[in-house]
């Protein structure tokens, strides 16, 4: 097969030294970024951006990626030793990750993580490198309106399930949506939302939209939270591997695991949450010992962290074939691509195949790397965490900052960099997600291309929209999953509501 062919061509470009030591350094800052809570990978990538612009694309995509799944791993570390979570993939090893760690078991219960991740890991990657060239084959057939439909479920994926509030979250993406369109029309030329500002014409640099609302922003809102808390912090001692019996309680989570990971992944909704709930619930319900969940289950560290990691491939699906993200952390991947005047889609196989599959080789390299380098360095990531918090948010204002002015050199941005970092503070404050707004700072110029491409071929015809049965399943999906948030709470509500009858008619 011509998979197994593109794959050892990418194996012996990623053995290349130069490569090998991008996923080390990638893995490493990864862990890192894990570790620390309140950085998570967003955050880290955003940082990257700027200081990656003298690599090569592969070299900086292989970073990009290492750091992804990296962190992934490192916020299991926390949650296992601190009840603290890095990173949101991460909270429901927390459950029993914990007391395992409590009850003298971190080091097995660490070990189950990355060993977890490892597993996890390869049967994603196996997943990605069968399934892209699948769907990327599928995705030449698009039209503009197949693509405008695409985003628009990106658009309604990424902004009913993330957040609390379906109207913040619409008020996130217009937000998004606006700053996309500033600069001049693409077709007539005229100037749009530029306020008079020669600096705007050429639009608002995608990187400093990305540093404002998630470094600036983030270290902004860090920083006016910060207060003292004591850590439940758990010392790491004892044994490290994991015994016989344990061995046998792990290997059917970490495969459950690593399927939901990447079949969930490589939906829409993407992210990391909703596959290790799921896998949690479904070890719990599976499990010849229930009782231990929640005190210390193995199996409920094991599931959730293999389903944690296996995601991250499952978002590369329709990232590197649609060009679609489905998370904060992928739109920030794709920025980078388009950095490097890079455009993911079908063509992306056959234009760029050696990035590509480089990049794939990679992964296997990178996550043979995390479980080399990460169980010996556990007691030195857990002393990370004594740096004190206001050196680190400080850290990340000057880095995100000097990287915008290394950019251009122009104060002007610099100064829209800090506007923008204000915008993402009150968002947070006022809990409305930022990556809606990433994302329609993104696509948003993508998408109008698509939907003024498909209303010139059809001379302004809107029923364009609903011919092509691709274009009609898709926006299907999308309304649906904008429905589901609204519909849900009320279902559960009649059934509270009968509950509560039933209950009042029997006594």
């Amino acid at each position: 097969m011509d998979v197994f062919a593109d794959l050892a061509g990418g194996f012996a470009n990623a053995f290349d030294l130069q490569y090998m030591l991008y996923a080390a350094i990638g893995v490493t800052i990864g862990t890192f970024v894990g570790v620390m809570p309140g950085i998570g990978p967003a955050l880290a990538l955003a940082l990257l951006l700027p200081l990656t612009y003298g690599f090569d694309p592969t070299g900086a995509l292989i970073i990009f990626a290492g750091v992804y799944y990296g962190s992934l791993y490192g916020g299991a570390i926390t949650s296992i030793l601190l009840n603290t979570p890095g990173e949101a993939g991460s909270v429901a090893t927390a459950i029993d990750g914990h007391p395992m760690a409590k009850a003298g078991r971190a080091g097995p219960a660490l070990a189950t993580a990355v060993m977890g991740s490892f597993s996890a890991a390869i049967i994603s990657t196996l997943g990605l490198t069968f399934l892209a060239p699948l769907v990327a084959n599928l995705a030449k057939s698009f039209q503009a309106t197949d693509y405008f439909a695409l985003m628009v479920l990106a658009f309604v994926s990424v902004t009913a399930l993330v957040g609390s509030s379906l109207i913040r979250g619409m008020i996130s993406l217009f937000i998004g949506l606006f700053i996309g369109l500033i600069g001049l029309d693409f077709l007539t030329g005229q100037q749009r939302f530029t306020f008079g500002s020669p600096e705007l014409l050429s639009g608002v640099d995608i990187v400093i939209v990305i540093i404002g609302l998630f470094a600036v922003g983030e270290a902004l809102h860090g920083l006016a939270r910060l207060h003292s808390t004591k850590d439940d912090t758990v010392e790491f001692s004892g044994r490290v591997w994991l015994n016989k019996a344990e061995r046998k309680r792990v290997w059917k989570p970490w495969i459950r695991g690593g399927l939901l990971g990447f079949t969930f992944g490589s939906m829409p909704t993407g992210g990391s949450e909703v596959p290790t709930f799921l896998s949690y619930t479904t070890e719990r319900r599976l499990s010849k010992h229930p009782e231990e969940f929640g005190h210390g289950a193995i199996e409920g560290v094991a599931g959730p962290e293999a389903a944690n990691n296996a995601s991250f491939s499952g978002v590369l699906v329709p990232l590197l074939t649609l060009g679609i993200p489905t998370s904060a952390t992928a739109a920030i991947i794709l920025s980078a691509f388009q950095v490097y005047n890079i455009q993911p889609g079908p063509k992306l196989f056959e234009n760029s195949p050696d990035l590509v599959w480089t990049l794939i080789a990679s992964l296997f390299i990178g996550n043979v790397m995390l479980l080399v380098i990460n169980l010996p360095l556990v007691k030195i990531w857990i002393k990370l965490l004594e740096i004190p918090k206001t050196l680190l948010y400080a850290g990340i204002l000057v880095l995100g900052i000097l990287g915008v002015y290394s950019i251009s050199g122009s104060l002007i941005e610099v100064m829209l960099v800090c506007l923008i970092g204000v915008a993402g503070f009150f968002m947070r404050v006022y809990d409305f997600p930022v990556a809606p707004a990433i994302l329609g700072a993104i696509l948003g110029p993508m998408v109008e291309t698509q939907l003024r491409r498909a209303l010139s071929l059809s001379q302004g015809d809107f029923s364009v929209f609903f011919t092509r049965p691709s274009t009609v399943v898709i926006l299907m999906i999308a309304v649906l999953i904008l429905a589901v948030p609204m519909v849900l709470p009320k279902i559960r509500q009649v059934r509270k509501n009968r509950a509560d009858l039933d209950r009042a008619g029997a006594e």
